[in-house]
């Protein structure tokens, strides 16, 4: 796998590498167009309560946290060995959530489709069912990101926290690294350059990613369901570019 990056020669190759996430806010999209590669971290514990399996939606104007439901969600299983418990009814129940929620948005008529297509998708694997839901949407915003697994890439596994990120960096000849803003505290500019590999955090510009939902005071940050709701394609592509990089 490393060796179709490999061939990039002399160009600048940029990766990003985060857990899967299920519909997930702007600022997640954001980073996979930012990067020649997203690498789905699913070789880490689940985290419980954390965002892989639940965002929020607008409902009655407030944020609704939704949760797809995972078969006996533990902190110490992989990911990658973590099953969905998302049957068919469970699924029907999600999707009338969300038709509750939007069917009065301007662009529900383009957005129910690809959403039940991707609720619908037969797969229990968290992993796969979150890959296909994230190269779905990757596509429907014209994406052209590259996406592979971690536990696909032949590495050392028993690397932790930013030494594993690095050695995923070297797999894949990376030179650039762009991680959530929320990372700072996580990551060592230093270390990275030791490894001759840039680090750059990626902040969101929020204030220029606001759109008009159902006339009351806007309500940001929520799942990717609610921005392509009430936007066409080509302004949530607009919006995939209002950021900024930082080393720091």
């Amino acid at each position: 796998m490393a060796d179709k990056f490999a061939a990039c020669g002399g160009m600048e190759m940029k990766i990003v590498i985060m857990q899967p996430y299920l519909f997930p806010y702007i600022g997640y999209w954001q980073l996979i167009n930012a990067a020649d590669a997203f690498v789905i971290l699913d070789d880490v514990n689940f985290i419980k309560r954390g965002y892989i399996n639940r965002n929020n939606i607008l409902m009655s104007g407030k944020p609704y946290l939704f949760t797809i439901p995972v078969r006996d969600a533990s902190q110490n299983r992989l990911i990658m060995d973590t099953k969905l418990c998302f049957d068919r009814k469970e699924k029907g129940k999600f999707l009338a959530r969300i038709e509750n929620a939007y069917r009065k948005a301007p662009y529900f008529g383009h957005t129910a489709g690809l959403i039940r297509e991707i609720t619908e998708y037969g797969e229990e694997s968290l992993t796969a069912y979150a890959e296909y839901s994230i190269k779905r949407i990757a596509d429907y915003l014209g994406i052209q990101t590259a996406v592979m697994r971690s536990s696909e890439i032949p590495k050392d596994n028993f690397l932790t926290g930013q030494d594993r990120i690095i050695e995923i960096c070297r797999c894949l000849h990376a030179d650039t690294y762009i991680n959530p803003s929320g990372g700072r505290a996580l990551y060592q500019r230093e270390r990275f350059m030791q490894s001759r590999i840039k680090l750059y955090f990626l902040d969101t510009r929020f204030d220029r990613v606001e759109y008009r939902q159902y006339g009351g005071e806007f309500v940001g940050k929520l799942s990717i369901i609610d921005v392509l709701m009430f936007n066409p394609v080509e302004r949530v592509r607009g919006f995939l570019e209002e950021y900024e990089l930082n080393g720091r």
